[in-house]
């Protein structure tokens, strides 16, 4: 997608890429800062947001920034007060990673997806000292009482929370849950 809205964004904006990069060096915005470029783009120029994204993107990387991988964003989640959180987030992830091989972890900066045509889970530390996990229902939802409607976290439809000290029956508990969701976004 990101290649689309580079190749078109001179027709859309009436700059190149290389163009916008130099517009974000001469506005002497940090350039590592994505998030204040983008609010520079949308305030001062009108730029949709597809195109802030890439923008944004393509000028951090210019100043010699990498995007983390999925594992990196997975550490940073769980480092700290959350460490002892990583086991269940990673026996989660294992569990939906093993439903087929069609199936792949992404990176993201407060949660971890697991997607297959689609995202049908996605993993991350939760409030109270649990790991959320949230699941994408396009169709018929399970009927498990864990389970209840999601707010806002990651195109999630609903969602549970999992003890630090969920065992090995909670996470098998998991399974049904976990095929409804991959099988409904193939």
């Amino acid at each position: 997608m990101m290649a689309a809205v580079t190749a078109s964004l001179k027709e859309r904006t009436g700059r190149t890429l290389e163009d916008w990069v130099e517009e974000v060096h001469k506005a002497g915005l940090d350039p590592l800062d994505q998030k204040s470029v983008r609010r520079w783009l949308k305030d001062e120029h009108g730029v949709p947001q597809n195109s802030q994204w890439a923008i944004a993107d393509a000028a951090a990387r210019n100043a010699g920034w990498v995007r983390p991988d999925t594992d990196s964003y997975t550490d940073t989640l769980y480092s700290g007060a959350k460490a002892h959180l990583r086991p269940v987030h990673d026996a989660v992830i294992a569990l939906a990673e093993g439903l087929g091989d069609d199936t792949h972890r992404e990176g993201r900066s407060t949660y971890i997806p697991v997607v297959r045509a689609t995202q049908f889970v996605a993993v991350g530390p939760g409030p109270r000292d649990t790991v959320r996990v949230g699941f994408r229902y396009r169709e018929d939802v399970p009927d498990d009482e864990r389970l209840s409607p999601a707010k806002g976290f990651a195109q999630a439809t609903h969602w549970l929370h999992l003890s630090a000290d969920a065992d090995e029956d909670d996470l098998r508990s998991l399974e049904p849950l976990l095929e409804a969701a991959y099988e409904q976004n193939a």
